[in-house]
């Protein structure tokens, strides 16, 4: 089977699920979508490595990479192998200086530690099929995941607070290692300095 290459183009909060949130993989080069809902903190890991966010200690993902890299281990590729009952099935390509082998991953920290190793994504056609979406070509590829809306309001909720709360709020949420909330609160304080 012919592997499609992936990118993610949107995080957000899940709108089927409570206390989920949903990343979008686009194909590379082509209109479909690939919706997929994973938890809160791996929204998170993902939410991090995206914006290139230095959390004070290392996340379980980036301990992850770090104990890979110190055993001389290297990720090539992760790739989205199956689908079944709704639940995605994915694989990390990894090697060594002897070997390669493809070790079985939950999907979400598979795109985790796909963004923080740089390593593309992949699927194959039949998935894309089942559970892809097909978008209308409007000219305009994303390029960057989207900017992730507050559990505790929208974004319209924090277009009505003043710069000085914006920067009080973003300093509380990046003391409790929020960093879903931190993008949205930074992407907000970003769009009035640049008016």
């Amino acid at each position: 089977m012919k592997k499609i290459e992936l990118e993610i183009v949107a995080l957000s909060h899940s709108i089927t699920q409570t206390h989920s949130y949903a990343v979008v993989l686009g194909e590379i080069n082509g209109l479909r979508r690939l919706p997929i809902v994973i938890g809160g903190f791996e929204a998170q890991a993902i939410a991090v490595a995206l914006e290139r966010m230095n959390p004070s200690r290392p996340l379980t993902h980036d301990l992850m990479k770090n104990f890979m890299l110190a055993f001389n281990v290297d990720m090539h590729e992760i790739v989205i192998n199956d689908l079944q009952e709704g639940i995605f099935y994915s694989k990390l390509v990894c090697s060594t200086d002897n070997d390669t082998v493809e070790i079985d991953s939950r999907t979400s920290d598979a795109l985790a530690l796909a963004v923080r190793f740089g390593c593309p994504i992949f699927t194959y056609d039949n998935i894309l099929e089942q559970a892809g979406v097909l978008m209308e070509d409007d000219g305009k590829q994303q390029k960057k995941a989207e900017p992730v809306t507050t559990e505790t309001g929208s974004k319209d909720d924090l277009k009505t607070m003043s710069l000085e709360d914006l920067n009080n709020l973003l300093t509380e949420v990046l003391d409790s290692e929020d960093y879903i909330k931190a993008i949205a609160i930074r992407d907000e304080i970003k769009r009035r300095k640049s008016k």
